[in-house]
């Protein structure tokens, strides 16, 4: 990644830097959105990608940087691998946005950040990873050859984005071809308008299912590396416009308030989006309001649910993989192997929630007990 020099206009631009920064992070927003919409059938996903779009735009014109936006990936990963339904789906944004709002107008983010060990955020990582490949073999294996294809045209797009400055659109390519196969075999899907947006409103024991099985796990992974890590970056990449962890806390809580219940898909910012983003070329919020409005494409194009049937399962797996092994690369970067290998063992074994108190405990005991050794005590 490109060195800051600090020069960098904070406004909105629109140029062909600012497009091929705007497409940075599709890879890791398109596979989510697309798995949570096939084992979830209640969902619509052409809301998802109506509000994803939104947002990117609402950021732009409000932070005037590319800050990203992205589907939480504890919640997406659980609900493709558990297929949970839409009720609970609503119920965690809900949560979430509550949770974060206020902890946003207090200033409590940096306080509860450093109270979470790396170790355990690790090994949330890692968990996540396991569970994704092992629902991504679920779909490779029912169209090796498609899935095979993809592998390598993302694998291709990877090698290329790190030694030159192509983006890397392999995420866009694979749907797009994917997409072309299945219109050649099975024809054009019927047209249909977007229908418009309904309030949903969660039963309580989808509150209770929700926080359990998707909110603590997603906790973890929004305060170290949607709003810390993200805010610490855009003091690293524009000195002088940085922005404050509270402030990027108190969007994410907008967002899923005002977005899940209308049935938009959890959603938080990124700092590997926004690395994506700036080393592709994207300086502004210029790159935001494009990628928006690539997203709303998206959002218009799957308006016909006959649409996700038409892309081959080996894409998504391809896919999902892809999500994995980024997930699984960030978690290699821990302090303790042992914290991280538990909860990832765990995860699967038990689940993310039990994993994640078990992480927890397991941390701090090793804290205790180094400082008992280090003391002589």
């Amino acid at each position: 990644m490109a060195e800051s020099t600090g020069t960098e206009e904070r406004g909105i631009r629109i140029t062909l830097e600012e497009v091929a920064g705007a497409v940075g992070d599709f890879g890791t927003i398109f596979p989510i959105l697309l798995g949570v919409a096939i084992v979830c059938p209640d969902v619509n996903v052409s809301h998802f990608f109506l509000f994803l779009a939104a947002w990117f735009i609402i950021t732009g014109l409000y932070y005037r940087l590319p800050i990203p936006i992205e589907p939480m990936k504890a919640i997406g990963a659980i609900v493709i691998a558990e297929g949970l339904c839409a009720g609970e789906i609503v119920a965690s944004g809900i949560v979430v946005g509550v949770l974060f709002l206020l902890l946003g107008l207090v200033g409590g983010m940096t306080w509860l950040g450093d109270r979470i060990p790396k170790s355990v955020i690790r090994g949330v990582q890692a968990g996540l990873a396991l569970l994704l490949l092992r629902t991504s073999f679920n779909y490779i294996v029912t169209d090796v050859l498609v899935a095979a294809i993809s592998i390598g045209i993302i694998l291709a797009f990877f090698v290329a984005s790190q030694r030159t400055r192509i983006p890397d659109v392999s995420a866009l390519l694979v749907l797009i071809i994917g997409l072309a196969a299945g219109i050649a075999v099975q024809g054009m899907p019927p047209f249909h308008l977007m229908p418009l947006p309904t309030l949903v409103i969660p039963m309580p024991s989808d509150f209770i299912a929700g926080t359990w099985d998707l909110v603590l796990p997603q906790i973890p992974l929004t305060l170290a590396n949607a709003i810390l890590a993200t805010s610490l970056l855009t003091y690293d990449l524009f000195p002088k416009k940085g922005v404050d962890p509270d402030r990027l806390s108190r969007t994410i809580g907008a967002m899923n308030l005002i977005s899940t219940p209308l049935g938009g898909f959890p959603m938080c910012h990124g700092a590997g989006g926004l690395a994506a983003m700036y080393r592709f070329g994207a300086r502004t919020g210029g790159a935001n309001i494009i990628a928006g409005l690539f997203i709303l494409v998206f959002a218009v194009a799957f308006a016909p649910p006959e649409v996700l049937t038409l892309i081959p399962f080996g894409v998504f797996g391809a896919l999902l993989v892809f999500v994995a092994l980024e997930l699984g690369k960030h978690s290699a970067k821990t302090e303790s192997y042992l914290v991280t290998g538990v909860i990832a063992v765990l995860t699967l074994v038990v689940g993310l929630t039990v994993a994640f108190v078990v992480g927890m405990v397991l941390a701090y005991a090793l804290q205790w007990w180094a400082g008992r050794r280090w003391s002589g005590t």
